[in-house]
């Protein structure tokens, strides 16, 4: 008889149950034989575990294939061992770390959540060679390193070289009787990449297209003849280094050239690439030219993620007007109802303004282009509202103070026909202040999309326990609809439930301690309470008000070291952007308190602050279910919305935080008791702002605070440079936006009722319980469908397509666009 296998020995092999659609367990081994061969030539005697990697997901491509091409076509019309260890395998694949923070994490999850609806979409973007940087912390700074994720090979993306696109910069315009042309124009290629995106049980896998630039051939060869050749090749590099690297920075706009191309190359590329599919589609192909375009509003959605692709809108008008001679009025209603924008930030540094001079040098016509949109735009204003001269000022797309700038997020609310902000508060705020004049012309225009996560990665895939644990007493359903949360209220009075709640949180907390301590060389104690804190590094975020926290509770231990005190291990991670002085000292700090509390042995188990390093994706799925206390404390009115948020609450964390972006809605769900809230509100902020913030006078109320300002002031956390830090509190006192004192007091007070409820371990549970709870809004497949329903016009679709490989009858197109 066999004998059982261990959890180890489990965990080691490759279950195909995951693998949707694989009936055929010897195809699998075959395909995976197949590809170690023939893909890798490799055998079982020299294979690396890489070498398994890229086996096996050119298998589980291959399933997928049929898939993909059977839902493009749509838009037109048992567990066998491998003796692998799958999750050594999963070690091995590289994040994909193509955005800054939120955002790009945000477009992924909408990503997934568009193929499990069944909507026919596709997601733009750039494969840059090197994404975010990778984060190294050397004597407790921050030092980039470069993130080559594609060294290796990426066995999920298929080059799609008879895509291929040209793209054009610099050159003139000319006026003509036939009409107006971009001439004497440099280029550049566009080769498209294509990545799967499956949807979860209903067989349908979209597209993700990112571009890639590429040299033409005669790239800067025209001169050959009298030229140097070599020079010439060389120079091919100015041109493919448009997709060569991420910009890294996170809500804060730097306006150089390189970053202008890629605005411009990705909406280029990708608006050649809809109007070539548009055009082959039915509708596209069977009207005269005259209104050959008339359906396109009808059969093309287009989201800006942000300002960052707001020149797709001068880009569309120039096709239409240049290139398909349609008269101005028609291309600019056609356009309108085309686009529509999200904002994701009301910082004033991180609204993107570029000098009209650098657009001018770039892309000429876009320059003509956005300033009649402008004439006919402030034309409609002035009419509305005669002699009001400081309105047409502050609608304007261009800027005249300190140099003449366009203000993409006003292109944006002009041409497109929906805006949303990501949270109620966060719209608010848009309607309210930031685009009061644009909502009190156009009230119907402006929305609200609060931000969702996907709960196939953010809960099914990084905590299976938990995940098994709801489908045994709800089922397996809330997985595409997350609302079903709300069933598990029914158990709130259930111990045996609760209590294995708070063993699997046990089990994450162990599991996640033996890896920092294999990674981090830390000891910490899983039982006590991880208390997290992972985002970008920025003062708005207020990392600096949970490092004073830690301070605050060093104190108070090494005060009276006898007291009851609730052991707490304090996570602090995320990335600052390189050229962000103030982010970069607040991470020195960070690991120069930590040097000081873990190594005291007056405080021993009972507190550690551990900075994590180079947080990511993959790392965010180990810590966020081992998390206890999730800290989202952005002063309120700073946030738009936060995810991160959503993540802790879905996996069992209660959340310590300010009433800003997403919190709002996480206790109006949860019930204001079930949250530790603190703080000001945006309307105590407003009237702090009116009456004059003055830190001094908080330092000096209040004695904890005194202290630990004192202590970083004169070095007690930098004993060989007590200068080190004196920059930061010269900010806390005197140019701190974001009020770090006026919240001290209540969050300290706040944090005590934290540890006092952490000794409850029954009434925690109970806590954690209505949290998850009341965490099925938060879905990224419930904003989808609001997206889809009130901005884009299309339903979501439970279809399952046919595997069949016959095309299936009647159907020439997919969902309303």
């Amino acid at each position: 008889m066999a004998k059982p296998l261990t959890d180890q020995e489990k965990r080691r092999q490759i279950s195909i149950r995951g693998i949707v659609g694989v009936e055929n367990v010897a195809e699998l081994k075959k395909g995976f034989n197949r590809h170690l061969h023939f893909t890798l030539v490799k055998d079982r005697n020299v294979a690396t575990p890489r070498d398994y990697f890229f086996a096996l997901a050119h298998t589980v491509r291959d399933h997928l294939v049929g898939r993909w091409i059977r839902t493009q076509q749509h838009y037109y019309e048992t567990c066998p061992k491998l003796g692998l260890d799958m999750e050594e395998l999963e070690e091995i694949e590289e994040d994909a770390g193509l955005g800054n923070g939120g955002l790009g994490r945000l477009a992924a999850c909408f990503l997934d959540s568009m193929a499990t609806l069944g909507l026919a979409a596709y997601g733009y973007g750039i494969r840059y060679e090197y994404g975010i940087f990778n984060q190294k912390i050397r004597d407790g700074w921050q030092i980039e390193e470069a993130d080559d994720w594609l060294r290796h090979g990426n066995p999920w993306e298929k080059a799609r070289p008879e895509f291929m696109l040209p793209v054009h910069f610099y050159g003139n315009v000319e006026h003509t009787e036939a009409g107006t042309k971009w001439i004497n124009t440099q280029v550049v290629l566009a080769l498209p990449y294509d990545t799967p995106v499956p949807g979860y049980l209903n067989n349908t896998v979209n597209t993700m297209r990112l571009w890639s630039a590429r040299a033409p051939n005669d790239f800067n060869l025209r001169d050959f003849n009298v030229g140097d050749y070599i020079q010439a090749v060389l120079d091919r590099n100015l041109a493919e280094n448009i997709s060569r690297v991420l910009y890294p920075n996170d809500n804060f706009f730097e306006g150089k050239e390189l970053r202008l191309k890629q605005e411009y190359f990705v909406v280029a590329a990708t608006l050649q690439d809809v109007i070539r599919r548009f055009k082959a589609s039915k509708l596209g192909s069977s009207r005269s030219a005259g209104t050959a375009f008339d359906a396109f509003p009808d059969q093309v959605a287009v989201q800006l993620n942000d300002t960052h692709p707001a020149l797709a809108i001068p880009e569309l008008m120039r096709i239409f007007v240049d290139i398909e001679k349609l008269p101005w009025s028609k291309a600019w209603e056609i356009t309108q109802k085309t686009f529509a924008y999200t904002n994701h930030t009301v910082l004033p540094e991180a609204l993107e303004r570029w000098p009209v001079e650098l657009v001018e040098k770039l892309l000429p016509r876009h320059l003509q282009i956005i300033y009649e949109m402008n004439q006919k735009h402030l034309d409609k204003i002035a009419a509305l509202f005669p002699k009001d001269v400081d309105r047409l000022r502050r609608m304007s797309l261009i800027e005249e103070e300190g140099g003449k700038r366009i203000n993409m997020a006003h292109l944006c609310i002009v041409g497109s026909h929906a805006v949303n902000g990501v949270a109620k508060i966060h719209s608010d705020i848009l309607k309210n202040q930031v685009f009061k004049d644009f909502s009190e012309l156009e009230p119907d225009k402006f929305q609200n999309k609060t931000n969702g996560i996907t709960p196939r990665r953010w809960l099914l895939l990084c905590n299976p326990g938990l995940a098994e644990l709801i489908a045994e007493k709800i089922g397996e359903d809330c997985v595409k609809d997350l609302s079903q949360l709300t069933k598990l209220n029914s158990f709130l009075g259930d111990d045996i439930f609760l209590r294995e709640i708070s063993n699997v949180k046990q089990e994450n907390k162990l599991k996640f301690s033996q890896f920092l301590e294999k990674e981090y060389k830390v000891k910490i104690s899983p039982s006590s309470m991880f208390d997290v804190q992972v985002k970008r590094i920025h003062e708005y975020k207020r990392q600096l008000l949970n490092c004073l926290h830690v301070v605050t509770m060093y104190n108070r231990i090494k005060k009276d070291p006898k007291k009851l005190f609730v052991p707490r291990t304090v996570i602090i991670g995320g990335k600052a952007a390189p050229g962000y002085h103030m982010a970069k000292l607040i991470i020195k700090l960070i690991t120069s308190v930590a040097e000081v509390v873990n190594n005291d042995p007056m405080v021993g188990s009972k507190l550690k602050l551990i900075f994590l390093e180079n947080y990511r994706v993959s790392l965010a799925e180990k810590v966020i279910p081992a998390t206890d206390l999730s800290e989202q404390i952005s002063t309120a009115g700073t946030e738009a919305s936060g995810t991160g948020n959503m993540k802790f609450m879905l996996n069992g964390a209660l959340t310590i935080g300010t009433m800003d972006g997403a919190n709002v809605e996480m206790a109006e769900e949860a019930g204001e008791e079930n949250l530790f809230i603190f703080g000001m509100r945006v309307e105590d902020v407003a009237a702090l702002d009116k009456k004059g913030y003055k830190a001094k006078e908080y330092y000096e109320a209040l004695p904890e605070l005194k202290l630990a300002i004192d202590q970083i002031d004169k070095g007690f956390f930098s004993p060989k440079q007590p200068d080190l830090f004196k920059d930061l509190v010269n900010m806390l006192f005197y140019h701190d936006r974001f009020k770090v004192f006026a919240d001290y007091e209540a969050y300290v007070k706040c944090q005590e009722k934290v540890s006092q409820l952490y000794m409850n371990p029954k009434a925690w549970n109970i806590m954690v319980l209505r949290n998850i709870a009341a965490s099925g809004k938060f879905s990224s497949d419930r904003t989808i469908k609001e997206y889809a329903r009130d901005i884009w016009n299309m339903e979501p679709s439970d279809l399952k397509i046919s595997l069949s490989s016959e095309p299936s009858s009647g159907v020439n197109k997919a969902n309303g666009k």
